[in-house]
């Protein structure tokens, strides 16, 4: 068997939907786990819709999301130039053997002409398509004379080279993900193959590509399924089927409702990224989020992402890139879209967050750290990541959520205050204060011991103090476990805060 080549084959028309990034991932999953090569290949053929910086953006999605390529764009490989605009002189020579094998043709109509058979057809309750009996009333050197296609063309008359499908024929493959797909000639349009201005069309462009480029597997949206039966013909025109890569299309990601394929609007509407990177339209200076920049970590997005359309036989939920490209397999990706849910991607860059080291973590935050304004060891900081980041969705969360390891509280839980603050609360925690300035431990077995004896000795329920505690350590009614926090706030400086906060109450009671 061949080794292994799959592409990832973006337009730079805009910036990259998290479909496509899906696209890439499976792509790369699969060739990793077959010791195969994975190539970013630009397809750069439709010049009018190209936007600057689109491939750029590309590049950087992808490289963030971690996903390496062997050969492409901007690593280079033995088949370069990986950008289409740059291999755009080798497409004639394919084109011209469509036309010499009679399997491709001229044709020569204007935007009127074609806007006026489609309307005669749509009229008539047919098909509005260029195919086997419509292109025989059009403008094309199979209606027109030798001599007079050969004077348009010498005369530079706008062309285009259409593919030559018959009539009545069946074409069928087999699809990793689909079983076989039958497919009649007579439902399929005469695409064009060739523009006269030297520019192939996609669907030539790509065929040519993945042949030159020694592609083994074509894994690519559904939405590319339509297509699939005209580059099977064009493999069979050019005499390169038993080169022909297996095919495999990706179920749509769907809105989070079920209804429909998930758009930008859908997250503008709903507010959470479609993108990977956040995107500046370079055209309208409109900018849209993207999931690096909403705090997302890389390996949350690409764990969400695989789950979208596939799954374990143990229905596991959260790997790492290694994990999934052991256990990826094509045959377990679903024919049926799979529906996004936003709140689902949270909860996965939440166990991402608990998995990840807390000192890279601390290192990653310690500039907004800086930015508030509090001075911190790496040390410190990344012992209060260790008790914070249970309680939050995204890194970037921490530095406020963790003020109060820096600075004591000014102001205090109201309700809280409101419901479990008494005299006897104040007058206990006052005395617990006094003692634990005395204290040398730093254990917090130790610590919370002592409270809890204490607690006992004067016939309070412990668990009725714990919260107005917290209250005086870090304001606030919640947080990570309370005499972990004490003991990194350390004891002297709880010790005072427990004072302060008793003081400031009873002037505010």
């Amino acid at each position: 068997m061949s080794k292994v080549r799959v592409r990832f084959a973006p337009s730079p028309t805009g910036p990259l939907h998290i479909g496509g990034v899906r696209t890439a991932l499976f792509n790369y999953l699969f060739a990793k786990q077959n010791g195969g090569d994975m190539i970013l290949r630009i397809e750069d053929t439709d010049q009018q819709r190209f936007v600057p910086g689109a491939e750029q953006y590309i590049v950087e999605a992808l490289t963030w999301a971690g996903i390496k390529f062997d050969e492409g764009t901007h690593v280079g490989g033995p088949f370069q130039p990986y950008r289409q605009s740059e291999r755009k002189d080798m497409y004639r020579e394919f084109a011209d053997q469509l036309l010499e094998s009679n399997h491709a043709y001229y044709a020569f109509d204007t935007a009127e002409e074609l806007d006026a058979m489609r309307e005669k057809l749509k009229a008539g309750g047919m098909a509005p398509q260029y195919d086997a009996v419509s292109r025989m009333s059009m403008v094309n050197s199979l209606t027109l004379s030798e001599d007079e296609v050969k004077r348009r063309l010498e005369a530079g008359d706008p062309y285009v080279i259409r593919i030559k499908l018959p009539r009545k024929e069946e074409v069928r493959f087999h699809d990793l993900i689909r079983g076989w797909v039958v497919v009649q000639t007579a439902a399929m349009d005469d695409k064009v193959l060739f523009k006269s201005d030297g520019m192939p069309t996609y669907h030539l462009a790509n065929v040519v590509d993945d042949y030159k480029m020694k592609i083994t597997h074509v894994i690519r949206g559904e939405e590319w399924l339509p297509s699939a039966p005209l580059h099977v013909m064009l493999y069979k025109y050019l005499g390169w089927e038993e080169h022909m890569p297996s095919f495999a299309h990706l179920p749509l990601i769907l809105k989070p409702d079920g209804n429909g394929k998930l758009s930008k609007r859908d997250g503008d509407r709903l507010g959470f990224p479609v993108f990977a990177l956040e995107w500046k339209d370079p055209a309208t200076g409109e900018i849209s989020s993207g999931y690096r920049e909403k705090g997302y970590e890389p390996e949350a997005v690409i764990n969400m992402l695989a789950l979208l359309g596939w799954h374990t036989s143990d229905n596991r939920e959260i790997f790492n890139m290694d994990e999934l490209i052991a256990l990826f397999s094509i045959e377990k990706i679903s024919k049926n879209g799979a529906k996004f849910d936003p709140e689902k991607a949270k909860g996965f860059n939440h166990q991402h967050l608990m998995l990840k080291d807390n000192r890279e973590l601390a290192q990653d935050i310690m500039p907004q750290i800086q930015a508030l304004g509090f001075d911190s060891s790496m040390e410190y900081l990344t012992e209060i990541v260790g008790l914070v980041k249970e309680k939050v969705t995204f890194k970037n969360e921490i530095p406020e959520r963790c003020a109060y390891f820096f600075k004591a509280p000014t102001e205090y839980d109201a309700q809280v205050i409101a419901k479990k603050w008494n005299a006897q609360v104040a007058g206990f925690l006052n005395e617990f204060a006094d003692k634990l300035s005395e204290m040398s431990s730093n254990s917090v077995i130790e610590v919370e011991t002592f409270f809890k004896s204490e607690a006992q000795a004067q016939n309070i329920n412990p668990g009725s103090l714990m919260q107005p505690l917290r209250v005086c350590l870090s304001g606030e009614a919640g947080g990570p476990p309370l005499f972990e926090m004490l003991v990194l706030i350390g004891v002297e400086e709880s010790a005072k805060r427990i004072k302060q906060a008793v003081n400031a109450i009873a002037t505010t009671a």
